[in-house]
């Protein structure tokens, strides 16, 4: 649903603008409202609604007595901004998030097919420098699993 990389920027009021084509599949599945929240790798992770509801079915039948999903769980619900774009295609994404992703201006929007990503321009490129060997390796391993 979401694909490609936009290099964006978030204004002094912690508004960030939607790439356009995003825009576009939500608009063209009457998407209205989506939900911001840390992510991995310090980046923000934004679901749709319909995606985010899974999401949180799927951490209500996990087993309260597990410690690791408590955390993961606190982590990732208790940061949650519920957004909705203004007419200039823009939301605001709270100070706490910013500063969870270590934002300050220049971020890179990311399609990661059910989801975007945001992230600091920075971490993105340290990011990106450090994966692309495990990018081959996990192909290798796709393939020859295939085989």
């Amino acid at each position: 649903m979401f694909y490609g990389e936009y290099r964006h920027s978030v204004d002094n009021k912690g508004r960030l603008i939607i790439p356009a084509k995003f825009r576009l599949v939500l608009k063209d599945k009457y998407i209205e409202k989506f939900y911001v929240t840390r992510g991995l790798e310090r980046c923000l992770f934004v679901f749709t609604e319909n995606d985010w509801n899974q999401l949180e079915q799927k951490f209500k039948n996990l087993p309260l007595t597990q410690s690791t999903a408590r955390a993961f769980s606190r982590m990732l619900f208790s940061g949650a901004y519920e957004a909705v774009c203004d007419k200039q295609g823009r939301i605001l994404i709270p100070n706490h998030l910013l500063q969870y992703a270590r934002i300050t201006k220049d971020v890179l929007v990311v399609g990661v097919s059910n989801r975007i990503e945001v992230w600091d321009i920075n971490t993105w490129e340290d990011f990106s420098k450090t994966s692309i060997e495990d990018f081959e390796r996990i192909a290798e391993a796709l393939v020859e699993q295939e085989g």
